[in-house]
């Protein structure tokens, strides 16, 4: 099992990764943060990424759809934003949030490996 610091360090070895980080979606906190920079504040993409969560929640609970989000994945002209959603063992309301250069990472790559890091994870 590894902690929080040990998975982000993990997370961060995927290949085109700019950053990562553990996310609790009830306030919004980063729990842990490794790579990013000064064109990325991790802090700040952990809180706006938080009310994307919210927001999906919110409306699969008004659709009435009974299911789990796996991931959420956000595309941009240069990068990708993986959302995870932790599930088990107490990891409720807590997500992996992994930003990747698009033009290095592969998706299915990333995906599969954020859920084996998630398998791992002990909070």
């Amino acid at each position: 099992m590894a902690n929080t610091e040990a998975a982000l360090k993990e997370a961060t070895t995927i290949q085109g990764a700019i950053g990562a980080a553990l996310v609790d979606y009830s306030s919004g906190m980063a729990l842990g943060t490794v790579g990013g920079g000064k064109d990325m504040d991790l802090t700040v993409a952990a809180a706006g990424n938080t009310d994307v969560v919210r927001a999906k929640v919110r409306t699969m609970e008004m659709l009435g759809l009974k299911d789990e989000i796996e991931d959420i994945l956000i595309t941009l002209g240069g990068q990708y934003h993986l959302i995870r959603l932790l599930k088990g063992r107490g990891n409720n309301g807590l997500f992996l949030y992994l930003a990747l250069d698009k033009e290095r990472a592969n998706l299915a790559m990333a995906r599969h490996q954020l859920k084996k890091i998630e398998n791992e994870l002990e909070v």
